[in-house]
């Protein structure tokens, strides 16, 4: 009897062998599975029922014999399991019948690896990382990307590079002041207040020039770097500002490092353009504008050089001014000679800083002791350099004009003299024969005066070392028209129903911008050396950094709330829950703190911290129930957390995958996998953001671009629109409350760029470097 129930049961088991081989080949088979698995279905049936056939002849022997009860009660808990199997067989749907199959085919095989349906492993730097499948997605491998509809359209750009750029604001004929900041030349039209850019440059802008016709502009860029470390070569464009058009491209593959000076002819009606670039020498060069080519080069200088310029009653005749010099250049005969400005018995200045021609033929420059000196040639000395001593320039006269540097001279039409001051931040109006006539001083918030543009003789334009342009009168003052911050950006937070926006980073600025009338329309400095990313526009929470403390800041009233300190080292995220009844603060110490959130938003009491992260946090989301948090952190981990049942780290995080999140920050996750180019080193995305309709996935990367993802993006290399403006890594991303607008924010460029989104199909044009993978879209049309 124990021999034939033991060959009952090696015929089961064989029966399931021969049933798992047959199913590894109905996976190969699809097409067959409907057939088969009937055939299956009835094969295994009949195997029940002769093995019951065959148990139950056996059944009256086996209890009458206590020796086989033991052998008895195993083959009968096998024959439970045989018809339990086979009835389930007979009754599942086809689906679930196909999925129970295939698990205890796995099962009978010793196959220990997951689906490929239940979770997938993408790596970064080698480390993997497990995304789990959501429940709705039934066939991983049929998805199919696409990039959205929808595309970004420069709407606005806020900001202005004069911290450390000299002559970069003019006034064109059109009544718009021409600048420049990141990779975008502004057109702002300042009675209007609209704005046109220039985007055609592929890194930042660092000079300007205006044409004789007050119509073309010449600017040049830096050299920059692409995604792989490789140079880019610097250049000049000359394009035109009426229609964006470019005309020339000027010096590809000639200068080193960036393009630092450029200035147009004046005596030929702009027939030449000299430029200076960045390089040890500091060449200079001489190039026809029509034609593109290189008229002359030279070596200039190993100090730096500031500006340059030609005389405007004489093309041949070319000044360069910088660190301890002036030369004056001459241009004969496709070559370029100079002479060095002699400074006489007069002090050697560490800088100068800048020069204009007066009406009288004099230049005119002013320099870092705060002295506008006036030069001219005399003639040889005989006595000293003997017979036959050329001329030479020389100061003929020094006038005290500043405290501190000399930073911008403005000749008027009249032929008096505007002078810009650093430290003392005074303009100062002066006759054609140099006497002081009117003088103002400009709000120590704004910084030093970097340049000045005469509107209309009596109104100015003023560009400070703060990165704002003034505009005003001596008797009116100034008011700023364009400002911005001036260091490294990282926060940025989005008000939940308004057109507002907050910003803040390491210059302790914190700065509310509206949307619709494009103007701050507040800003506040804070104590603190920096301020880092993670801001959250509510009642306006900023972190302090590198220290540990937070502000509550009341956005009607601007001041401070409340004042919070948490763990011991610098805050990186902060995020409310849906309903504000909760607080996350996210640290570098590897802590998510919680806080009770009451009294709309002015009181805040410690609820608990989620401790379980091994490195900072960079980035987390609240679950759109208000009861759980996603975390990502420095080390790559995605985390889940239950606040609502006490911040409790939830181990299965299985569990997690089709819970649903009032917003998507988190840079790690299954829904955005595919915004990760391949062989990603784990910091080269910065930030994204999901829109609130849930359709788009807007991206900051460190390669100086916006990325515009079709969300959910699960797949790698997900299609998306690439644009480009900024010309340093983009540090954050926001959609407004609307998903009207997409908020960008540069890292060292300081610059903030807003992006219409357009929907599809509506007027998109083509022709501008703002372009994506699958389209086109401009504010600067090619010829």
């Amino acid at each position: 009897m124990e021999g034939r129930l033991q060959l009952q049961e090696n015929e089961i088991t064989l029966l399931k062998s021969s049933l798992a081989d047959a199913l590894r080949r109905l996976r190969l088979h699809d097409q067959l599975i409907p057939l088969l698995k009937q055939q299956l279905i009835a094969a295994r049936v009949c195997a029940c029922l002769c093995a019951s056939m065959c148990l139950c002849s056996q059944v009256w022997l086996s209890v009458s014999n206590p020796a086989h009860k033991s052998s008895y009660t195993d083959s009968l808990s096998s024959l439970s399991r045989v018809r339990r199997n086979s009835e389930k067989l007979a009754k599942d749907p086809q689906e679930k019948t196909k999925k129970r199959l295939d698990k205890k085919a796995a099962s009978s095989a010793n196959l220990l690896t997951r689906s490929p349906s239940q979770s997938i492993k993408m790596f970064i730097r080698g480390r993997p990382i497990t995304m789990y499948v959501p429940s709705n997605i039934q066939n991983y491998d049929d998805l199919r990307m696409e990039p959205p509809v929808e595309k970004l359209e420069l709407d606005w750009v806020y900001g202005y590079r004069g911290r450390d750029c000299r002559a970069n604001l003019y006034l064109l004929a059109s009544g718009e002041a021409v600048y420049f900041i990141a990779c975008v030349v502004v057109l702002y039209h300042i009675n209007n207040r609209t704005q046109r850019h220039y985007s055609k440059h592929t890194d930042c802008v660092r000079c300007l020039t205006i044409h004789p016709d007050k119509v073309r502009v010449a600017s040049g860029q830096t050299a920059g770097v692409d995604k792989d470390g490789k140079p880019l070569q610097p250049y000049v464009h000359i394009w035109d500002s009426s229609t964006l058009i470019t005309l020339q491209q000027i010096g590809l593959g000639t200068f080193e490092r960036g393009v630092g000076s450029v200035a147009f002819s004046f005596a030929d009606s702009g027939a030449f353009l000299c430029v200076i670039d960045d390089s040890n020498e500091h060449m200079l060069s001489v190039w026809d504008c029509a034609k593109g080519t290189k008229h002359a080069e030279v070596k200039s200088t190993n100090e730096a050089v500031f500006t340059v310029e030609f005389n405007p009653n004489d093309s041949t005749n070319i000044i360069t001014c910088g660190k301890s010099h002036v030369y004056f250049w001459t241009l004969s005969a496709g070559s370029l000679t100079k002479k060095q400005g002699i400074f006489g018995k007069y002090k050697k200045p560490k800088f100068i800083q800048c020069f204009v021609f007066s009406l009288t033929g004099d230049v005119l420059t002013g320099d870092s002791e705060g002295n506008i000196l006036t030069w001219g040639k005399s003639p040889g000395d005989v006595k000293t350099l003997g017979k036959g001593a050329k001329e030479t320039f020389q100061i003929m006269r020094q006038t005290r004009a500043h405290d501190g540097s000399v930073f911008t001279l403005c000749m008027l039409q009249g032929g008096a003299l505007l002078s810009g001051g650093g430290k003392d931040r005074k303009i100062i109006r002066w006759s054609a024969d140099l006497a002081p006539e009117r003088e103002c001083e400009i709000p120590e918030k704004f910084g030093a005066v970097r340049c000045i543009a005469d509107v209309d003789g009596e109104e100015l334009l003023v560009g400070t070392t703060r990165n704002a342009i003034l505009r005003g009168t001596f008797s009116d003052g100034f008011v700023a028209i364009v400002q911005g911050h001036v260091d490294e950006m990282w926060g940025l937070a989005t008000h939940p129903s308004q057109d507002v926006f907050l910003t803040c980073g390491h210059d302790r600025l914190v700065c509310v911008w509206n949307t619709e009338e494009h103007k701050l329309d507040w800003c506040t400095t804070l104590e603190q050396t920096r301020l880092p990313g993670g801001s959250n526009l509510h009642t306006g929470c900023v972190p302090l950094s590198p220290c540990n403390r937070w502000l509550v800041l009341d956005l009607q009233t601007k001041d401070i709330v409340s004042d919070y300190t948490d763990g011991n080292e610098q805050l990186s995220v902060m995020r409310y829950s849906t309903d504000g009844s909760f607080l996350a603060v996210g640290s570098h110490d590897n802590f998510i703190y919680i806080y009770n959130v009451t009294e709309s938003g002015r009181r805040y009491s410690r609820y608990g911290k989620c401790n379980g992260h091994s490195s900072f946090i960079t980035h987390l989301d609240w679950s759109k129930d208000g009861k759980y948090i996603m975390s990502n952190s420095g080390d790559y981990e995605i985390l889940y957390w239950d606040i609502a049942g006490g911040c409790k780290l939830l181990r299965n995080r299985y569990e997690s995958k089709d819970r649903e999140w009032a917003s998507y920050t988190c840079v790690l996750g299954f829904h955005v996998m595919g915004v990760w180019l391949e062989g990603s080193d784990g910091t080269d995305i910065n930030a994204l953001c999901r829109s609130h309709n849930e359709r788009m996935v807007a991206v900051a990367d460190d390669f100086c671009k916006v990325h515009l993802f079709q969300y959910p993006c699960p797949k790698p290399k997900a299609p998306n629109h690439s644009y480009e403006g900024h010309g340093s890594h983009v540090t954050n991303v926001r959609f407004t409350h609307c998903d009207s607008h997409v908020l960008s924010m540069g890292g060292k460029d300081t610059c903030i760029l807003q992006w219409r989104v357009k929907r599809g199909g509506t007027g998109d044009s083509g022709g501008d470097r703002l372009h994506s993978s699958s389209s086109t879209s401009t504010s600067s049309p090619e010829p």
